[in-house]
């Protein structure tokens, strides 16, 4: 079965917006039946209604917010990670960090000498 999570060598790309709402769904439908639930339980879980959950499963499609409510239920918010936006810093943010770590640096003040001698 062609998932959308366990096959990263088919190219997303050719498929169409509908084949790829039945990709997804037939996802969601395959780790629904992994955990043996019933669309009614996962429904449920889910906070959605039955007749949406298998409008989703045969990829009739949904809404954002319905998909990630059943991901959700299904334990699986993995796929958010490819979501994360990497910060970088620019190369003027660098350079103003670099020149404000340089001022922040101060030599240690010497100590005092102590002419006395101890009486070790």
């Amino acid at each position: 079965m062609h998932t959308m999570f366990n096959n990263y060598n088919i190219n997303h790309k050719a498929f169409t917006d509908k084949a790829l709402l039945q990709n997804i769904g037939a996802s969601i439908k395959h780790l629904r039946l992994k955990i043996n639930k019933t669309q009614a339980q996962l429904a449920a879980d889910a906070g959605v209604n039955r007749s949406t959950l298998i409008e989703l499963e045969s990829g009739g499609g949904a809404n954002l917010l319905t998909f990630i409510q059943v991901m959700r239920a299904l334990g699986r918010l993995d796929f958010m990670n490819f979501f994360e936006i990497e910060t970088e810093l620019s190369p003027l943010q660098l350079a103003e960090m670099q020149a404000k770590y340089k001022k922040r640096q101060r030599a240690s003040k010497s100590k005092p000498k102590d002419d006395k001698k101890s009486d070790w």
